[in-house]
């Protein structure tokens, strides 16, 4: 078989520089690696529809286990994972998953972008309590059931009985019923530790929420957005606080979005 020399000179500098493309490589530049940080009173799973989209369009996604303990120790747990990363990472968190990632991304210059999906975009001293009660709407409190721990601290667990209607409401009953009996607690310190660090003010960040959020206000979330400078914002009519369950189509596109973004 008789190769060229241009052919052979092409190849060398193909195998010694793989970032240049020989003639015919189609494949374009290198997709991030999307990690979706949960919030309290949910698990991993909770991502399960939105995974599923973001894999069939070619990402890798990793759902990671947040801790719900403090956010501090949450964020340096997430940071664990983001330097494992050998490429660029959008990093996306749902509810208190919005403080854990703007903790989490300081120091990770491989991260590209911020997520914000019906999640607090906390400013330095800031708390998860201290924003939901920013402007009224939350019913959260009154649904809450708490559990002691050996530390002196609480556990916190949303109601059964009152799952669906304060945290899932535009999702099916029997989802919600599991959804209920798989939640992980948070930790009611967690919820009041203040944030060290805002992340969004220096990379660029996206927020998706709906109007009928019973944990974080609508107008909460609108203020945080509008305060980030998001680069792009999306109010979900009538959707709830899970709102990677009831529209994963929408919270995907905006993942994708974020990830696509010069």
């Amino acid at each position: 078989m008789r190769i060229s020399l241009f052919g052979t000179l092409l190849f060398a500098v193909a195998f010694v520089h793989p970032g240049i493309a020989a003639a015919g490589d189609k494949s374009g530049p290198e997709k991030p690696t999307i990690v979706l940080v949960h919030g309290a009173f949910a698990e991993s799973s909770s991502w399960d529809s939105v995974v599923a989209r973001l894999n069939k369009d070619g990402y890798r996604v990793i759902a990671a286990a947040n801790p719900l303990r403090s956010v501090a120790s949450d964020a340096a747990a997430v940071s664990r994972i983001v330097k494992s990363v050998d490429g660029p990472v959008v990093l996306v968190g749902h509810s208190y998953g919005g403080p854990v990632i703007t903790e989490a991304a300081a120091g990770n210059a491989n991260v590209t972008a911020l997520v914000y999906v019906a999640a607090f975009a906390p400013d330095v001293g800031e708390t998860s309590l201290s924003l939901s009660a920013k402007f009224p709407g939350s019913t959260l409190g009154a649904s809450l059931t708490t559990v002691a721990l050996p530390d002196g601290g609480e556990d916190l667990y949303i109601q059964t009985d009152k799952f669906r209607a304060q945290f899932a409401a535009d999702v099916p009953a029997a989802k919600t019923a599991l959804m209920a009996a798989s939640q992980r607690p948070v930790t009611l310190s967690a919820l009041g530790e203040p944030s060290r660090i805002a992340s969004w003010k220096t990379l660029p960040s996206y927020v998706i929420y709906g109007t009928a959020d019973r944990n974080i206000p609508a107008a909460v979330m609108k203020f945080m957005a509008e305060r980030a400078r998001a680069r792009d914002t999306v109010a979900v009519t009538g959707a709830s606080h899970a709102l990677m369950v009831s529209h994963p189509a929408e919270v995907a596109a905006m993942i994708e979005e974020a990830a696509g973004a010069k």
